[in-house]
């Protein structure tokens, strides 16, 4: 499978792969790039459901005149299972998203909405009062307010 680019480059497949796994995860085989992937062994066929890997929160982080504010999408998930720190500039969100009782579940024909642990750790692009915070769960969405430090535009340093 392959597509071309508008300088009509070539785009192979094994080029995609990289660009999405790590050198550990590359075919090692012989067989050329254009070979069906059944003749190519793959690095690891089964999904290990024991190694689960939080998902990652979309957030939107802007400022207004007095407050840096972050907002993220947390529909599904109950105020008690959302856990919200702060510490050295960094915002801390974690949670979970349950699907509720899956028990009658036979097969699935789609799936693609994410369940489980997410989290995500966010570096603050300005300072802020880390003791003035507000946190917010409406309609899904976690709004996070902080208070801005005022700093000096500029601040003249007399030098000696």
């Amino acid at each position: 499978m392959a597509r071309r680019n508008r300088d009509d480059d070539l785009l192979m497949e094994d080029e995609l792969t990289a660009a999405f796994l790590g050198d550990d995860d590359l075919p090692t085989s012989d067989a050329p790039a254009d070979a069906p992937a059944a003749a190519q062994p793959a690095a690891n066929d089964e999904w290990d459901e024991d190694e689960a890997v939080p998902g990652q929160l979309a957030v939107d982080v802007y400022e207004t005149t007095e407050k840096l504010v972050v907002k993220a999408r947390t529909a599904g998930v109950n105020k008690n299972e959302l856990d919200v720190s702060i510490a050295d500039n960094t915002l801390s969100i974690r949670g979970t998203l349950s699907a509720g009782n899956e028990e009658e579940v036979e097969n699935y024909f789609v799936q693609e909405c994410y369940w489980g642990e997410f989290s995500r750790s966010i570096a603050l692009p300005v300072p802020v009062k880390e003791d003035e915070v507000e946190a917010l769960l409406k309609d899904g969405v976690l709004t996070i307010s902080f208070r801005k430090l005022k700093q000096d535009t500029v601040k003249k340093i007399q030098v000696l």
